[in-house]
């Protein structure tokens, strides 16, 4: 278990070791590079998920991992792995239904990078990134703001909107000033969280 700066770089396609990692805190996004050279996001990941290769069973090595923020990354290899599976049968079940959930959540975000539109890419990463990141909100920080909103957890630049929904850093600004016109979200400043009123959002992510 280490310590591990916002911006570094876990894992990439050059790391021959199968290493399982396990997020305890913070936050990391997974992606990998298309043809052209543009990045590809599969999935955000917040405490508490795992990532890696692992044998068969697991294969994302040609997958990078960045972390979004400071964060703690527990590593095991994958001899280490199989022997503590021998030991706790029961881990087994736990992590098999733990990838056929990853695996069911990349397989809706590719379908939406392939057929919807900027909004609909937009609006579906900001849903997960309330599931995952959002903090239940009792107006602390705003009167204006009430049950029914949601701060994410993770602050994130207008430039990694763009890279993990495929577009341009001004699309997504555009876009997020359309929303928040809408009351689909505050914007409370500069590199600060996102809140995002959570029926609202899917409400319009229902209509499509």
């Amino acid at each position: 278990m280490e310590p591990v700066k916002k911006g570094t770089i876990v894992t990439s396609p050059h790391k021959t070791k199968q290493t399982l990692y396990l997020v305890k805190s913070g936050a990391v996004r997974l992606y990998s590079m298309t043809a052209e050279g543009r990045e590809l996001t599969l999935d955000v990941l917040a405490a508490g998920h795992l990532f890696g290769e692992i044998g068969s069973l697991v294969s994302e090595s040609s997958m990078y991992a960045v972390t979004l923020e400071d964060s703690i990354i527990c590593t095991i290899d994958y001899e280490q792995f199989k022997s503590l599976l021998r030991e706790k049968p029961e881990l087994s079940i736990k992590f098999i239904e733990i990838m056929s959930a990853r695996i069911k959540e990349v397989e809706e975000l590719l379908e939406h990078m392939a057929y919807s539109s900027v909004r609909i890419r937009l609006l579906y990463l900001l849903h997960k990134l309330a599931n995952k990141f959002g903090e239940n909100s009792i107006g602390k920080e705003s009167e204006a703001v009430q049950h029914d909103w949601i701060k994410l957890g993770v602050e994130l630049t207008h430039q990694e909107l763009a890279s993990m929904t495929g577009c341009i850093r001004e699309t997504v600004t555009e876009t997020l000033n359309r929303l928040a016109a809408e009351g689909i979200l505050i914007k409370s400043g500069v590199r600060q969280p996102l809140w995002v009123h959570i029926d609202r959002l899917k409400d319009e992510l229902a209509r499509h």
